[in-house]
């Protein structure tokens, strides 16, 4: 597919989920789809211009890529391994690690379980991320999937990507019990940009500094190695905003107020509230600095690069802290 194609089934997308919304409701009563671009209730009604800027914003960066970029791209199934599915209620939420997606794979264990679950919290991490306990698009016909596409209300959620970034990174390769991706990527890491590193260091991969981190980011041999992990792929990749028009986009800055809008559009409010969390040991924008002060201004621009459709798309700024020479 084209850029210009791409465009075109972005602007048919948006189109027909606009005639969804106004189409007579298969069930005798309105889903979220529906709830979203023409609220019955005037509360709803702030919030959906709101989403809709954010929509705006996604369209117009997409668009300025597609001219920017000639690489042709059809999605396939495979692409739409993130995008969980509930059927119940119509939604399609694409989790981004590292932006409450723990948080949000317990919400929709609950809303897909049929009375299994009432509490989010109730469920273990370790259970939210097991793949057979929910749905995912990838599992469907084509068919299938362009009907739920065109049909469901389809959400992500994001985070000012700097910050991300350095929560993957301090969540993988600072804490001991990260050790299976210590040997997965920490080994590789100080293999490739460690000089005279320890016998210790290349068998165990458990001490990586940012900066080599980094490095390993923006080395054209790690592209040629396949995609990034998806604790550090771009949402851009991940989710593919150009290519599926998500009605909602939700922030981690705002992550209370947005996710508790998703539920009260799909009608479960009053039974099921986004889970608090401590934030004490959250990554924050000092945090971030001071990881981003420890790496040179080239690494900086080519890191910013690497990440800036995410900055664009989701309208956030550049950060101050960097020294772009």
């Amino acid at each position: 597919m084209t850029d210009s194609s791409s465009s075109t089934e972005h602007k048919l997308v948006m189109r027909r989920n606009t005639l969804t919304s106004d189409m007579c409701c298969r069930k005798g009563s309105r889903n979220a789809l529906q709830e979203l671009y023409s609220p019955t209730q005037s509360e709803f009604s702030t919030s959906a211009i709101l989403h809709q800027v954010r929509r705006d914003q996604v369209a117009e960066s997409c668009r300025a890529h597609s001219v920017s970029s000639r690489k042709r791209r059809v999605l396939t199934p495979a692409d739409l391994k993130h995008l969980v599915v509930d059927e119940e209620h119509e939604l399609i939420y694409c989790y981004v690690p590292k932006v409450a997606c723990t948080n949000w794979k317990r919400v929709m264990m609950v809303l897909t379980g049929r009375g299994k679950y009432s509490d989010p919290m109730e469920i273990p991490s370790s259970e939210a991320h097991i793949p057979s306990n929910l749905k995912y698009l990838n599992q469907y016909s084509i068919a299938e999937i362009n009907h739920r596409l065109k049909s469901y209300l389809k959400f992500l959620f994001v985070r000012e990507p700097f910050e991300r970034l350095v929560s993957a990174y301090r969540n993988k390769f600072t804490l001991k019990y990260n050790s299976s991706f210590h040997r997965r990527f920490g080994t590789k890491i100080v293999r490739r940009y460690r000089k005279n590193a320890t016998q210790d260091a290349l068998l165990n991969g458990a001490d990586v500094k940012f900066q080599e981190f980094a490095e390993y980011l923006v080395d054209p041999a790690t592209q040629r190695d396949g995609p990034l992990n998806e604790h550090w792929q771009t949402v851009y990749q991940l989710c593919h905003p150009c290519h599926i028009h998500y009605d909602l986009v939700g922030k981690y800055e705002t992550l209370e107020e947005d996710a508790n809008y998703v539920l009260r559009l799909t009608g479960v409010a009053e039974s099921l509230r986004f889970p608090t969390y401590a934030k004490s040991t959250r990554t924050t924008d000092t945090m971030t600095a001071q990881f981003f002060s420890n790496i040179s201004s080239q690494m900086q621009a080519q890191v910013y690069q690497l990440y800036k459709l995410d900055f664009l798309m989701f309208n956030y700024s550049m950060p101050s802290y960097l020294r772009l020479d």
